[in-house]
């Protein structure tokens, strides 16, 4: 039906697959389905048949749409290969996720938190100075008591606690590595090639041309 083949060929194909839709078993019908390369075909197949005074072909092309028989997709599943097919819908998901990202970002604040520098949000190395300055005063003022009253119950706290310079230092770290895991996972920070962008509007141009081709089809067969 949408191969290169003779005309004649292309009609009887189109004819088999609607008497295979009308006679299947199956309630609900199953439908067709058809990717919008192939709709493309359909529609060059209808200009063909009116050209050539065929009026069968519009007038059962036209009542396969008002039944709603065909089932539209983006993936050409009959020329493509497996490895081609998987990618496309891959490619389709990712982005599908990336609108949803940026969408999410639109409305909240964390593009402002995963893009922020944790250890120059808490001026890290000030606050490591101070705690081991801290350490240091502590230390030196059970020292001190010591040499005058027993400290026995009161000298752990010198000798059990971790400085907490060094406990924001490790939050801090553990902060850059999990936002460099999103990065990898969302690539939220990676900003497209100029190719990529031109081949990225193309191909949205392409899709929204695409759309249009079930509204021209219609239009088509109506005139008929």
């Amino acid at each position: 039906m949408v191969s290169n083949d003779s005309l004649s060929r292309r009609l009887g194909g189109l004819y088999c697959l609607y008497c295979l839709y009308e006679t299947q078993p199956f309630k609900p019908p199953f439908h067709i389905y058809i990717s919008l390369g192939e709709l493309k075909k359909l529609k060059k197949l209808v200009v063909e048949a009116k050209n050539k005074d065929i009026r069968v072909v519009p007038a059962l092309v036209k009542r396969m749409l008002e039944n709603k028989i065909f089932l539209f997709g983006s993936v050409d599943l009959n020329e493509s290969s497996i490895p081609e097919t998987v990618k496309q819908l891959t490619d389709l998901q990712n982005a599908r996720v990336q609108v949803a990202y940026k969408k999410l970002f639109a409305s909240t604040r964390i593009e402002h938190f995963i893009h922020m520098d944790l250890g120059a949000e808490v001026d890290l190395n000030v606050l490591k100075k101070m705690s081991t300055e801290y350490a240091e005063a502590k230390g030196q003022a059970i020292q001190e008591a010591s040499e005058v009253v027993d400290v026995q119950n009161v000298k752990h706290i010198q000798d059990d606690q971790e400085l907490m310079g060094d406990v924001v230092g490790k939050i801090a770290e553990n902060w850059n590595v999990q936002k460099e895991l999103f990065y990898q996972q969302t690539r939220m920070d990676q900003q497209p090639a100029a190719a990529e962008q031109t081949q990225l509007q193309v191909n949205d141009d392409e899709q929204g041309g695409d759309e249009d081709f079930g509204q021209e089809l219609e239009q088509l067969l109506f005139q008929a």
